[in-house]
């Protein structure tokens, strides 16, 4: 899987007809696979989100955590590790590892600012 080839299926009306994106009349056949592979992307797309959230509860538990413990919002040296480790799990899945640390500093700067947020909660209950 590579990041280079990018779906655009919410700009498809989903057609068989002209319909000003370039496609003019597509082969049933053709827009079958189109469908079937669409799809799975939807049902990728629903499990990522879930997954991101399962995440993102367990990340708001270590926020808490670190909240009553009065740990500072980031670590560092962690998040070195994770962003070492995604990389190599991306090589390994045939992935851009340049793709997926920037998909996890995107994450990791989001659960910061919650952590962030969770630790001015606490210090305001004080």
């Amino acid at each position: 899987m590579t990041t280079s080839n990018t779906d655009n299926s919410s700009h498809d009306n989903g057609s068989n007809g002209s319909n000003g994106n370039g496609t003019g009349d597509i082969d049933p056949a053709v827009r079958a696979d189109l469908d079937r592979l669409r799809e799975s992307i939807d049902n990728i797309d629903a499990a990522v989100v879930h997954m991101l959230a399962e995440r993102f509860k367990c990340t708001q538990q270590v926020g808490h955590l670190k909240a009553a413990h009065q740990l500072p919002p980031a670590d560092p040296s962690r998040e070195a590790q994770q962003i070492a480790r995604l990389r190599r799990l991306a090589e390994n899945a045939n992935l851009d590892p340049a793709f997926a640390e920037k998909l996890l500093n995107f994450i990791i700067a989001e659960v910061i600012r919650h952590h962030e947020r969770i630790a001015e909660g606490a210090n305001s209950r004080e």
